[in-house]
């Protein structure tokens, strides 16, 4: 299976359990790697034979702009979700950066990371 992978999409979101969190709104950053076959657009070059990376761009950010879940590990999962309603997309893996998280010792990040498929 090929990759076509997005790295570093920044968005505001307010998720999060505490009240600060959904008051405020913080920084969420999104890397995916979306599993299809590439063969049929490279061969035709058509870009209507893989996924166009720049609407799943925009969806993305999209989901963590909209409704406010309680866990980053939610928000993954829609964000996967989203990303498998394109026809050619097999499979997907998502990790969530929350580096702005409510953590009280010092730290660089938080990620959750997942793996979907259609199967």
């Amino acid at each position: 299976m090929d990759r076509v992978a997005l790295r570093g999409l920044k968005a505001r979101g307010y998720h999060g359990v505490f009240p600060r969190e959904r008051e405020e709104g913080q920084t969420f950053i999104v890397d995916l790697a979306l599993g299809l076959d590439t063969r049929p657009a490279a061969a035709d070059d058509d870009l209507a034979k893989t996924v166009h990376y720049g609407i799943v761009a925009e969806e993305v950010v999209a989901v963590v702009e909209g409704d406010p879940v309680d866990l980053v590990e939610t928000l993954a999962e829609r964000i996967a979700q989203a990303c498998l309603k394109h026809e050619g997309v097999q499979e997907v893996e998502v990790c969530v950066h929350k580096p702005d998280a409510p953590i009280t010792v010092p730290f660089d990040d938080v990620t959750v990371t997942i793996t979907r498929s259609r199967a």
